[in-house]
């Protein structure tokens, strides 16, 4: 299968990283990567040294599993950051981070992207008014993100904004707790995304 299924921990253990897969369980104690800091499997705990190749590969691999996205589409986002203008692996994570589901994720609606992904996709939000389900829906400075039926809210949703109340709200983000309504404000830059990435190594390994 494309998508993996498998335990979200054993990738965050591959990549040596936290990649925040399960929501707030990975800002505990009970995180894998604080209990067994070396890559899952029988040999996990040998020291390998990776060729170039190899690092640039294991980055796009993280990002991807940050933003749960497949190749093809991955290399679309990729395509259309060289097209525009300014720093390609800069851009890249942009059009990433302003993603709907993301966003969601953002704002604390969601506990992980996983479940921001899933609740866009049955609807629970608009855009501007209008409700979308695409959970790679493109979002733009000024747009504001509310919920369909306010007066209908998910035991989820409720349960994110009591689990994610203590999340810093990234700076691009506005977010009103009582009308449960978020506004995109900026373009994220580099410095307000905390993906912990080197996004020059995938304009490498794509740029070979």
């Amino acid at each position: 299968m494309a998508v993996y299924s498998g335990p979200v921990c054993r990738l965050c253990r591959r990549d040596g990283v936290k990649l925040f897969l399960k929501g707030e369980r990975c800002y505990t104690s009970k995180c894998a990567i604080e209990r067994r800091k070396y890559p899952p499997g029988q040999h996990g705990q040998r020291q390998r040294k990776l060729a170039d190749y190899g690092v640039q590969l294991r980055e796009k691999q993280k990002i991807k599993r940050i933003y749960r996205i497949l190749e093809k589409q991955f290399r679309n986002y990729f395509k259309e950051a060289v097209r525009r203008k300014g720093v390609t692996g800069e851009t890249l994570l942009q059009l990433l981070e302003m993603r709907l589901d993301n966003t969601v994720y953002r704002l604390g609606l969601a506990l992980s992207r996983r479940q921001a992904r899933q609740m866009v996709s049955h609807g629970h939000f608009c855009v501007n008014g209008r409700k979308v389900n695409i959970p790679s829906y493109q979002l733009r400075p000024g747009d504001t993100i509310t919920l369909a039926s306010p007066d209908q809210k998910p035991g989820a949703i409720e349960e994110a904004l009591r689990t994610t109340g203590g999340r810093r709200l990234p700076e691009w983000l506005g977010f009103d707790i009582q009308g449960i309504a978020g506004k995109v404000l900026a373009v994220p830059t580099r410095e307000q995304i905390d993906t912990q990435v080197n996004e020059a190594l995938v304009v490498e390994f794509y740029s070979r």
